[in-house]
């Protein structure tokens, strides 16, 4: 049964973890291939599950050290029809992806939750999420993404999390899927350099979009994967920065565009991140979602913490 589907802790004051910086670990880090950018795969190989169990755990100890509460997102990202099918993955095949990756993150909040621990099936892009090239409607993209959530709605998950969203359509789509499942779920839009997303639209249109579209579904907004030098320029007055409940932001500096080239990876400082993104919550008290993403490890995610228990 899913522990905090009606009662989100995450909804309070208090200041919750959410790290994505896993995928870039295991890439530049451990050395291991990832082909489409997609983790799941790895639960096929009961040494490569373990890592990924060993992750999650060392985040749940550091969450605990810092005495937060801690988000565990599912390593589905990719796990869509689309993407599935480019790396020989049928839709049945998917579907047990998406349990196990559920499963895995449950067997840790079991053995690690300490603290409120709230498991998120993770949805990302139907296509490249820094370059959309054939965007859908919001109804196309409601009736595509509710595959996957479908899924996770039959599980312990307690939430969806849509992370590096990069158009409102496929936003809204992904929120009124989660609506036709009753699940409670989350919208992270990724931004360029200029702190807008990456079809032009502002954060404050995509939010102000979603929710007109959706009846304000989605239980709150936030930014990853950008650097905070990317978007520390957007957050003017508004009903909107409202809806805006944390960043998840990246190590690196660089845009999109150089990340996808890339051959080495980019940790950025882990201190001036911790300032960056731990320093929001003072001047928005109601961010209380922090984290970090690509680059990261969880050097940046004590830092960011530090910084954020400092200034509450």
């Amino acid at each position: 049964m899913p522990k905090y589907r009606e009662n989100l802790p995450q909804l309070g004051t208090d200041i919750f973890a959410c790290y994505l910086g896993m995928d870039t670990e295991l890439l530049y880090s451990d050395g291991i291939d990832l082909p489409g950018f997609a983790s799941y795969p790895l639960l096929l190989n009961p040494e490569h599950k373990n890592l990924l169990r060993n992750y999650y755990c060392n985040l749940a100890d550091l969450a605990r050290d810092q005495n937060v509460g801690l988000i565990l997102d599912s390593v589905t990202w990719v796990a869509n029809r689309d993407r599935g099918a480019e790396l020989g993955f049928s839709p049945e095949d998917l579907k047990k992806f998406n349990i196990e990756a559920i499963e895995l993150i449950a067997d840790v909040r079991e053995e690690k939750g300490y603290l409120p621990t709230v498991l998120c099936g993770q949805v990302g892009p139907r296509g490249d999420g820094y370059a959309p090239a054939d965007q859908m409607s919001t109804q196309e993209a409601e009736d595509y993404h509710s595959q996957q959530i479908e899924v996770y709605s039959g599980t312990e998950a307690d939430l969806v999390s849509g992370f590096t969203l990069c158009y409102p359509e496929e936003a809204s789509g992904v929120v009124r899927a989660a609506q036709r499942f009753d699940m409670p779920v989350a919208i992270a839009f990724t931004v360029e350099t200029d702190g807008r997303l990456p079809t032009g639209v502002s954060v404050k249109e995509a939010i102000e979009q979603v929710d007109a579209e959706s009846d304000g579904g989605a239980v709150y907004f936030l930014i990853n994967c950008a650097h905070p030098n990317h978007f520390a320029s957007i957050f003017n007055d508004g009903p909107w920065l409202q809806r805006l409940r944390g960043v998840v932001a990246n190590a690196s500096r660089c845009s999109h565009a150089e990340l996808d080239v890339a051959e080495e990876l980019d940790d950025g400082d882990p201190d001036e991140l911790g300032v960056q993104v731990g320093g929001l919550r003072k001047q928005f008290s109601h961010f209380n979602i922090l984290g970090s993403c690509c680059g990261s490890n969880l050097r940046h995610m004590k830092r960011i913490l530090e910084e954020a228990k400092g200034a509450a």
